[in-house]
């Protein structure tokens, strides 16, 4: 079966994909995981222009072994100093380019609206890595597989955000999306200096979701389904003074989880620092790095649909 709707769309932001359409993405992903050889070689010929403006390992990396594993075939730079970007190129001469030989782009771009921009001029779809602080829907997808994957359910549930939530485009793309299931609570756990945007609690508010803003991450455990923890990213500081105070304020360790649920789950979207101690990792409801795995089924399965492969 072909899906038509998806074919030859660009997902820019969460919401670009019906919570109809995200089931299909999330029962494909499925099928591929439990299947190693489902779709293999079936975009056999296709080709993936990997535009990545901005240091990257598990989008990159995930991106690249979709791809290949659906027997496709990567192309691009990892870093802009290796492209005409760095002789004063436009972006939009770039992903017009890019457009010329690939059949997809993946960009990420340290720039808010960039892969909107991009989008307006390319003539294949493009998928959003991360733009600035703005938005990372792919990383969102995976997020929310591995909620469904490992608790069987998306809805009825409290997430907790800790951390940076003032410039974490992981966490502003995934509470968007969160926001269309039912019956989620969300606590948003941050210093005052790095709190979730207005922007995004104004439109909490208009859909009617509960959230609660707090400073101390102890006293929360005990309600918290999923706890998605960031880093506090010292790429989005323009002073290192504010970064150093900052940095260390929530570090999770086993003491702190003693006070969780027996099936909570720990997220991030990684890379870590300090704020999750290598401690964590033993812990059962640790599930950062399977978190990481279900990101290459996410991108398979947005690959194989955009790209038309019959499923």
């Amino acid at each position: 079966m072909v899906y038509t709707s998806f074919i030859g769309r660009s997902l820019i932001e969460p919401g670009d994909f019906s919570l109809e359409e995200m089931e299909i993405l999330f029962s494909l992903a499925e099928k591929i995981e439990n299947d190693e050889n489902y779709l293999r070689e079936s975009c056999r010929g296709k080709l993936l222009a990997a535009l990545f403006f901005e240091p990257s390992t598990r989008t990159r990396l995930s991106f690249e072994a979709a791809m290949l594993r659906l027997g496709g075939t990567c192309l691009g730079f990892a870093e802009p100093g290796s492209s005409s970007a760095a002789k004063g190129e436009s972006l939009a001469d770039t992903i017009r380019t890019a457009a010329c030989y690939a059949d997809a782009i993946v960009m990420r771009n340290p720039k808010e609206g960039s892969a909107l921009l991009a989008k307006q001029f390319s003539s294949v779809p493009v998928i959003n890595a991360g733009d600035g602080g703005h938005h990372h829907p792919t990383q969102t997808l995976t997020d929310l597989l591995t909620i469904r994957r490992l608790l069987g359910k998306i809805d009825t549930m409290t997430i907790g955000f800790c951390g940076d939530l003032k410039f974490g485009r992981t966490v502003h793309s995934l509470v968007k999306a969160l926001a269309r299931y039912a019956n989620i609570k969300m606590l948003f756990i941050s210093p005052k200096e790095l709190v979730i945007p207005q922007y995004i609690k104004n439109n909490l508010i208009k859909q009617g979701i509960v959230f609660e803003e707090r400073e101390n991450l102890e006293k929360s455990m005990s309600e918290i389904d999923v706890l998605y923890m960031t880093r506090v990213q010292r790429e989005r500081f323009f002073n290192e003074d504010d970064y150093i105070r900052l940095k260390d304020t929530y570090v999770l360790n086993s003491e702190k989880m003693t006070f969780a649920k027996e099936k909570m789950l720990v997220l991030h979207p990684l890379p870590r620092v300090n704020e999750i101690s290598i401690e964590v990792d033993n812990d059962p409801r640790a599930a950062y790095f399977k978190q990481a795995k279900y990101g290459m089924y996410a991108r398979m399965a947005l690959l194989a649909l955009i790209l038309g492969v019959s499923c």
